[in-house]
């Protein structure tokens, strides 16, 4: 680590070792906020047949995610306003509990319940990760680190699948809970022994009004994008009247804003030209990035015959590639503090990707798509770790918790609508190439299932050649979807200006530091 990344205690002591101490314990922190999903998808099928209640099986993952998503900006503004390393610790307590007690249901409505006390955590982990980050480490600096961020992710939606059904085949499920507890204890007694970050002190109370705005919006957002297409019609009263009491919601959130002393997500952070263009970015990554990894395996699976058991590994092209690319982004961004062209590059390499990803169809080779995914994954790496870096360094240092909140929960949503849409329409499109090609009967009781590549080879010759073409249509559909999104990521990157990054210098605490180096055209203002 450079010597110009340094930490001080209360006496003033520098200890640059701390810091890898402590950078260490965040990259644990944040390999158990996204492992627990990735874990959890295998062991469900074991997890139902001893619970029951298969009918709510998708509120274990969606209790996580809302709770997740509608946390996240609440905790940003409490590591601003109170300190960050308690809200930090705090998180971690709480995701842990949670682990606990999800271990111990009894039933599928207590696992539901648990499973949203240790989202709740996990929104903060998040956050946390990425403001102490933004504390310890200057922007300049920041960059080199880029790739074990990548790193994490990789390390998490490759070895997620495969640790959850080694741990639910010889340990059994709740173990899959309980793997948390030795590496959260590990992480929590690294932050509290070397992490010294100045105490603060509130001068004002938290927006409960706008936190709870905020949080009725998001639910009503994240329940639209899960519950439309699936459990109810998008023209169907429930979804309509999510709709509105988001929309609903999301105004009255921007009128308290104005008003409140301490907004919990202050507004004025959007009028930093980078700011708001490095939000709407990750949202759009979070959209190609999601649906990927939902729609990638799939395919692979059911046209090209792929074994279900490694469906982590077939993420690896796609993986790996992201995180060398952000490990190199990182680096030259470090050395020569430009950045610009990352985003625009990222932008045209995510357009390409999922171009030639919609191009597969069912002669398409495992080699020809692993090279596709790694297309994609290069404009991944390009954008990933940039829009944080760019969005924190866009802000005063006193904002930098509700920065990363806000880049985090905007991924986030972005993850969730990706999802919702490319999904709604890989569903229609394979209902439809298979009435055209079975008849509308046939095609309702053959396509009623995802099939694995064992199912599908029970099935008659006809029918299982039928299925291949309806996926690979409906991941054509999907991922068409994905390029067109994602050519708006890239005419927006354009318009990034190129701030000079905050470097490693001391900047005072307020935040003037982070005055001086936003350059004055990074605004809507100018």
């Amino acid at each position: 680590m450079s010597e110009t990344v340094k930490q001080a205690d209360a006496s003033g002591e520098v200890k640059p070792r701390s810091v890898r101490v402590v950078l260490m314990a965040l990259m644990i922190a944040m390999l158990l906020a996204m492992l627990d999903n990735m874990i959890i998808g295998t062991a469900m099928p074991t997890i139902v047949g001893e619970l029951g209640g298969l009918e709510h099986l998708s509120w274990v993952v969606t209790a996580y995610t809302l709770a997740t998503a509608a946390s996240t900006p609440i905790w940003g503004k409490i590591g601003d306003m109170y300190g960050r390393k308690g809200s930090f610790l705090t998180s971690i307590v709480i995701f842990l509990v949670g682990s606990v007690l999800s271990g111990m249901a009894q039933d599928m409505g207590q696992l539901i319940g648990f499973r949203a006390i240790q989202g709740l955590g996990a929104g903060g982990l998040m956050v946390g990760v990425m403001a102490i980050i933004g504390d310890l480490i200057p922007p300049r600096e920041r960059g080199k680190y880029q790739g074990m961020m990548a790193g994490v992710m990789a390390l998490a939606m490759i070895g997620g699948p495969l640790v959850g059904g080694t741990i639910t085949d010889h340990l059994g499920w709740r173990w899959a809970f309980y793997i948390n507890l030795p590496l959260g204890a590990v992480a929590l007694a690294m932050v509290t022994a070397v992490l010294h970050l100045p105490k603060k002190k509130a001068k004002g109370k938290i927006d409960y009004l706008g936190a709870a705005l905020l949080t009725v919006a998001i639910t009503s957002t994240v329940l639209v994008t899960t519950w439309g297409g699936t459990e109810y019609a998008w023209g169907s009263g429930e979804i309509i009247g999510l709709i509105v009491v988001g929309v609903l919601s999301l105004a009255a959130f921007l009128y308290v804003e104005t008003k409140a002393a301490e907004p919990v997500m202050p507004l004025h952070i959007f009028r930093s030209r980078n700011f708001t263009l490095m939000s709407v970015i990750g949202f759009l990554v979070g959209f190609a990035m999601f649906g990927g990894v939902l729609y990638l395996p799939l395919f692979q699976q059911s046209v090209q015959g792929a074994s279900a058991t490694n469906s982590g590994l077939l993420l690896l092209p796609m993986l790996l590639s992201m995180m060398v690319v952000s490990l190199v982004a990182g680096r030259i961004t470090t050395s020569s503090g430009k950045y610009k062209m990352f985003p625009i590059i990222g932008g045209a390499l995510m357009v390409v990707g999922l171009f030639l990803l919609a191009s597969m169809d069912t002669g398409t080779t495992r080699l020809v798509s692993g090279l596709y995914m790694a297309v994609l994954g290069a404009g991944l790496g390009f954008l990933m770790q940039i829009t944080m870096l760019v969005a924190q360094n866009s802000v005063d240092m006193k904002d930098m918790g509700v920065a990363s909140s806000s880049a985090t929960l905007f991924r986030t949503l972005g993850g969730s609508f990706g999802v919702a849409l490319m999904g709604s329409l890989f569903t229609t499109q394979v209902t439809d190439t298979m009435a055209e090609r079975l008849g509308p009967q046939a095609a309702k009781a053959a396509g009623s299932a995802q099939l694995d590549a064992a199912s599908l080879e029970k099935l008659p010759e006809a029918v299982r050649d039928a299925y291949q073409h309806a996926v690979a249509a409906g991941t054509h559909s999907a991922f068409l979807l994905g390029a067109c999104v994602a050519v708006l990521g890239f005419a927006l990157a354009w318009f990034v200006k190129e701030v000079p990054l905050r470097g490693a210098g001391p900047a005072p605490a307020g935040g003037e530091g982070a005055k001086a180096a936003q350059a004055p055209q990074d605004s809507f203002a100018h």
